[in-house]
């Protein structure tokens, strides 16, 4: 099951690469010959994507191999570490945009030509198709990296639908209006930073650690509940490692039976959450007596 969450991970991740490299150069034949910046912007966003993308599909392929002496616990946080990185493409990208926003305000130029509208309204919906297909997957596979991918795509459709009215306040309000698109791009630019720190911000909960789990320790709590000989969980520690989670639980059974069937109770717990859960990867699991008065 694991094996096939990476697997499918990566293909998604090409897939999404395919789509970025092929948006890029659409977008800037588009925003060359139709004398829009907006558009040109756009493109610049889309070829960071591109890179982001490569970087994904690496990613995901070093994260998938298996534990090993220097890396007991896999190489699963090599996926957050990588989102950093996508971030870092997010940020240039709008600097980019935004100062060469600010000076095509400031500098004359040409309105953009009506045929740019059309490759834009085709870019808005070619990118939401792709934000759903590579955020399903990365909801089904765990997968922060994918995520991160997935927001570029719906934040490109969003600047383009930026874009879009940009230009077409440009076109139909005629002279005076040149730089419509150009601030177009500049509100683009602040909305990229936006969904800089969106992806950002569950990237550093995973590589520190922190408790957003809530979901799977309630279904935790329901499996011990189900298992046979457990009294009482005295503390669950759930950590993500790329697309798999390790489990660490404390649970009480009864102080009176043998060190061997507390063993096996412990077993079978980590069975059945292995079993329920097919994403988590390793259950470390300490047994205590129960205190019936407590």
């Amino acid at each position: 099951m694991i094996k096939q969450s990476h697997e499918e991970a990566q293909k998604t991740a090409k897939v999404s690469l395919a789509g970025n490299l092929f948006m890029a150069v659409s977008k800037g034949i588009a925003g060359y010959f139709g004398n829009s910046y907006a558009l040109i912007a756009d493109a610049i966003e889309s070829l960071t994507d591109v890179f982001s993308s490569i970087l994904v599909v690496f990613g995901l392929k070093y994260s998938a191999k298996p534990p090993d002496k220097n890396h007991p616990y896999g190489h699963g946080k090599a996926e957050p570490l990588l989102t950093f990185i996508v971030v870092a493409f997010l940020i240039i990208s709008a600097l980019v945009i935004a100062t060469e926003s600010i000076e095509n305000i400031i500098t004359p130029h040409k309105i953009p030509k009506p045929f740019t509208l059309v490759v834009l309204a085709g870019v808005v919906t070619f990118k939401e198709v792709f934000y759903r297909y590579v955020n399903k997957k990365s909801e089904q596979n765990k997968s922060t990296a994918l995520k991160a991918d997935a927001w570029h795509h719906r934040s490109d459709a969003i600047t383009s639908l930026l874009a879009f009215i940009g230009i077409s306040i440009s076109i139909f309000m005629g002279p005076g209006y040149e730089a419509a698109d150009d601030w177009a791009a500049l509100f683009a630019a602040g909305f990229i930073l936006y969904n800089a720190y969106h992806i950002f911000r569950p990237a550093l909960a995973e590589i520190m650690d922190e408790h957003v789990h809530d979901e799977m320790y309630n279904e935790i709590m329901q499996v011990a509940e189900r298992t046979a000989g457990v009294k009482f969980i005295e503390k669950c520690l759930i950590r993500k490692v790329g697309m798999t989670y390790h489990v660490d639980i404390h649970l009480e059974v009864n102080g009176n039976i043998s060190v061997r069937e507390g063993h096996d109770i412990a077993h079978n717990l980590k069975t059945n959450m292995m079993e329920s859960m097919p994403n988590i990867a390793e259950v470390m699991t300490h047994v205590e007596p129960h205190n019936e008065e407590a």
